[in-house]
């Protein structure tokens, strides 16, 4: 028999995001008949840039640093309703995930967990780095000339149902997009071929209102005054509600804050939607210009209309390549005069790194002083109605293949407290290595050749 309906949750929808909101999630779907899921989207090209730098230092590591805050807090709860999780907190290194996943449960007192992980997205495990440099940049940074850290090809829906098919309790993956998280459950739950198109669609347009954790709930949608929402410190992230036939409502955990409107489902359909007529994923492309909603309860958007068509033959893939070092100090000046104090000391700053020969590129700025306005050259017309009197931070930024440009740069602000204008204080610098991201197009076929799950034994 056909399964009629697939709880899906949301328990992050990036990396940092609230450690306890999966948990309300796993309640609500406890009380729930019918195959469950908890996805936890947390990877973004710059949270895997940053995962692919660990690696290289410790082969070990290199999973999301926040697998363990988020499964530790519902692990056990969602073994135990039967309610499994499929999530990108394997990162650039999803079998180490998947055995600190397996540490975690036997800490726990779980037995009998089983993890599973999809692999493949790593181009450089059958392409040499060569190849992946004289690729074509769609986006991103040019990456001519670079040193290649690590190339992460994105990968559908269809791994992912087939490590669901190992009878796992939790699906560790790489890089495969985000709506794949969603997908996978449920191309596995109801045996969708690859040329169902719109129930592919639906089930994209379901892991794209999903992926997002709480914006899809009022989160980020709020702007007080104008777009209220209720219980913000409790925010409720959502749940859909998928049919056979691609049907879909959006709701959110029981007995939590936020709201479901057409307005919140609205805007999340909306976000990064490039093409509404044709948003690409190596599952379909999804259009959603004909899709419709409607008011379902208190806290229910049904969606429909969802149309597919096939997907595009090439694959995106998320180049990480060195990016040398970003340098950054910063130092406050408060109380009467201090614009002018701030001022001051940005035009000292400026003036000795040019007449001491940094030709890299700084960012000089005063926070407070419309400086999220500004460019990297600080040359940008900003006119302020800023009071003199208040307070404002110098911040001095500089991206250099040299260590010690940055280094030095940090040092010229540091200099302020006793060589600058009188009251500066609160000094913070720091000095980290930096990863350049780009995206770039493969065939698809050599790459999904490589794409298996396998089950992870401790």
């Amino acid at each position: 028999m056909t399964t009629q309906t697939v709880y899906i949750g949301s328990g992050a929808g990036f990396a940092g995001d609230r450690i306890d909101a999966g948990l309300p999630v796993v309640e609500t779907l406890a009380r729930r008949d019918g195959p469950r899921y908890l996805i936890f989207e947390v990877m973004g090209e710059r949270t895997l840039a940053i995962a692919q730098r660990i690696k290289m230092r410790n082969p070990e590591l290199g999973y999301s640093p926040y697998l363990e805050p988020y499964l530790r807090g519902v692990l056990k709860p969602a073994k135990d309703a039967g309610v499994r999780i499929v999530a990108n907190l394997g990162n650039a290194n999803p079998l180490g995930g998947a055995r600190k996943t397996l540490e975690i449960a036997k800490e726990l007192g779980i037995e009998g967990l089983r993890v599973a992980v999809v692999l493949g997205d790593d181009l450089l495990g059958f392409m040499t780095a060569e190849d992946v440099a004289g690729l074509p940049t769609i986006e991103g940074v040019t990456i001519q000339g670079k040193e290649i850290v690590a190339a992460n090809a994105y990968l559908g829906a269809r791994p992912v149902a087939e490590a669901l098919t190992l009878g796992t309790d939790v699906v560790l993956v790489g890089r495969t997009t985000d709506a794949a998280l969603v997908l996978g459950p449920l191309i596995h739950e109801f045996g969708w071929t690859e040329d169902d198109w719109d129930r592919l669609a639906a089930g994209t347009l379901a892991g794209h209102l999903l992926e997002c954790g709480g914006q899809v709930t009022g989160g980020y949608f709020c702007d007080p005054g104008f777009k209220d929402v209720p219980g913000m410190d409790e925010l409720g992230f959502p749940i859909g509600e998928i049919g056979a036939d691609g049907s879909l409502v959006i709701t959110k955990a029981e007995n939590t804050g936020g709201l479901v409107t057409k307005a919140t489902v609205t805007e999340q359909i909306l976000y990064e939607m490039h093409d509404p007529a044709a948003y690409l994923t190596p599952d379909v492309a999804l259009d959603v210009t004909g899709v419709t909603l409607a008011d379902d309860g208190k806290d229910r958007v049904r969606v429909l209309g969802a149309k597919g068509h096939p997907p595009p033959e090439m694959l995106k893939v998320t180049v990480s390549a060195d990016g040398g070092w970003l340098g950054e100090a910063e130092l406050t000046y408060a109380g009467p005069n201090a614009l002018a104090r701030a001022n001051l000391a940005a035009d000292i700053v400026r003036k000795r790194l040019a007449s001491r020969g940094v030709t890299d590129p700084v960012r000089v700025e005063i926070v407070g002083a419309g400086a999220a306005f500004d460019n990297d050259a600080s040359d940008r017309q900003r006119g302020t109605n800023m009071p003199l009197d208040g307070e404002y931070r110098l911040r001095a930024a500089v991206r250099t293949d040299d260590k010690a440009t940055a280094q030095y740069v940090n040092d010229e602000v540091l200099s302020l407290f006793c060589s600058g204008p009188a009251g500066g204080g609160g000094y913070r610098c720091s000095i980290t290595g930096q990863v350049n991201t780009a995206s770039v197009l493969v065939p698809r076929g050599p790459v999904e050749a490589q794409a298996k799950a396998e089950e992870v034994t401790a």
